[in-house]
């Protein structure tokens, strides 16, 4: 099977790529520094030529701003033209848990718009909601934090391994489209707040967590379960603790 996995350098896409061609697929990376750039359409006809399946894990460089909409709007637009055009079998997108109930995101809002934009193309597609990274906890500390303290909401989290991620969306990816969703957490429910709270204590960070329901997730509100998965999720199998032992973060000399 020809596969090209758009944003195939980064921490979900360089696993990917693994998982897809140590199976003996022909695997194909979509970067800017591959000579294919989604927002300008450059190089995209020509890295789709002969592909069965586009599978996009491309994320916007920023999560707070209208430039983060602005990102999946034009990348989305570009690259589902391309893929009608190229006559692609299977366009499979990693998403957000959440993603339709924060518009107030405009990150959240720009990955609503994606979808939408998926469902609509024309092309046989598979999409991929996943909850929160365990790697992403840092990025959830930067945004939060004034000074030495991180105001977070107490809403429910469900965070799962990246690697378990990569796994359910390279099986997706080499499977039949559904034309809908699937959704994968991580094995363990907590509390944002609680669980960043950990985290800074096992980094060792100078920090101090307060809960505040009335905190920001990248511009938007949260309730307590808006950031949950549905019933029917598949589960990670990485706890936290794992990971983190397992992690460059428990080896960091902070």
């Amino acid at each position: 099977m020809n596969i090209i996995v758009m944003g195939g350098r980064g921490l979900v896409g360089r696993n990917i790529v693994e998982r897809l061609r140590s199976q003996g697929h022909e695997v194909s990376i979509g970067s800017r520094s591959s000579g294919v750039d989604l927002i300008t359409g450059r190089g995209l006809a020509e890295s789709l030529v002969g592909i069965d399946v586009v599978v996009d894990v491309s994320n916007s460089p920023t999560f707070d701003d209208i430039a983060s909409f602005e990102f999946f709007k034009t990348a989305g637009f570009n690259l589902l033209a391309a893929e009608k055009r190229a006559g692609v079998k299977h366009h499979v997108s990693l998403s957000v848990v959440g993603t339709g109930r924060l518009e107030a995101s405009p990150y959240l809002r720009g990955k609503a718009l994606q979808e939408r934009l998926i469902r609509s193309s024309g092309v046989p597609f598979t999409i991929v909601h996943a909850t929160q990274f365990f790697e992403f906890l840092l990025d959830i500390v930067n945004y939060a934090v004034r000074g030495q303290v991180i105001h977070l909401s107490p809403a429910f989290i469900e965070p799962v391994a990246s690697d378990d991620v990569a796994a359910t969306v390279a099986r997706v990816a080499v499977g039949a489209p559904i034309n809908g969703s699937i959704e994968i957490s991580g094995p363990e429910r907590g509390r944002m707040s609680e669980l960043i709270q950990r985290f800074v204590i096992d980094i060792e960070a100078p920090y101090e967590v307060q809960t505040d329901v009335g905190a920001t997730y990248f511009g938007a509100a949260l309730d307590e379960f808006v950031l949950l998965p549905r019933e029917d999720a598949e589960r990670g199998a990485l706890r936290f603790e794992v990971w983190w032992k397992l992690s460059e973060y428990a080896r960091a000399d902070w």
